[in-house]
């Protein structure tokens, strides 16, 4: 009979932290990782490489601090980011952006995220524009915040995808494709740094600029993609 693996400090901290009333998931966005992994804390002792963040998250919580910008701060500042075999920094991508062999990268966020600027989403765009390649976005808004009619080729030129409409009166369109080749990633990158980073106000300006939603239009859902067109 096998022995059962004693957790290790990387579980036991992680523990500390649902003992003080965050749960698995919360805790992996406080590292920016997936909430599989952090299961993984406990079930196969992996998570050695977060002990000094976890050990800094604990401190702060134990002192009172229970914001999650706050916390996911001091746990980036903490992390020590894995080389690549030819010593490079690795991209590290979490839950809500993914990034595929070939330089394809696409990102999401969701009402939560995009109240922050949706700065994660800010990775997909300046690396797609270190490659020199193009980015694509869908967002999704109430109907009434868009100031175009669906479907109009002015609002997407070049796209031939349909409008997704929902039952809360909200509705889901896309900006830019491979199809259409999308927008010069560069000039997006620009309009981030811009914004401070800020990526909701980055996409929501350009979306009142170029006259495709009123003023008072507020995002509820981004998705970005990013990719190195083919020489």
């Amino acid at each position: 009979m096998t022995t059962p693996q004693q957790p290790g400090e990387a579980a036991q901290l992680a523990q500390q932290l649902v003992d003080a009333g965050f749960n698995r998931r919360q805790i992996a966005d406080m590292l920016q990782r997936n909430a599989s992994l952090v299961s993984q804390f406990f079930t196969k002792g992996k998570g050695a490489s977060f002990v000094p963040a976890l050990r800094q998250l604990v401190r702060a919580v134990e002192g009172g601090e229970r914001d999650p910008e706050a916390l996911q701060a001091i746990a980036q500042q903490n992390l020590t980011r894995r080389l690549t075999k030819d010593g490079r920094v690795a991209r590290v991508r979490g839950r809500d952006v993914l990034e595929t062999p070939g330089g394809s990268m696409a990102g999401r966020a969701g009402r939560q995220a995009i109240a922050r600027g949706a700065g994660h989403l800010a990775g997909v765009i300046h690396d797609t524009a270190e490659r020199g390649g193009r980015v694509a976005v869908t967002v999704r808004m109430r109907k009434r915040h868009f100031a175009l009619s669906s479907g109009s080729k002015d609002d997407s030129p070049g796209l031939r995808r349909g409008v997704v409409p929902r039952a809360d009166g909200t509705e889901e369109r896309s900006y830019g494709s491979k199809v259409s080749g999308g927008f010069d990633a560069r000039e997006w990158s620009a309009m981030v740094a811009a914004a401070g980073g800020d990526v909701t106000a980055a996409v929501l300006k350009w979306l009142i600029d170029t006259g495709r939603a009123t003023e008072d239009a507020e995002i509820i859902y981004i998705e970005v993609r990013g990719w190195t067109p083919s020489r």
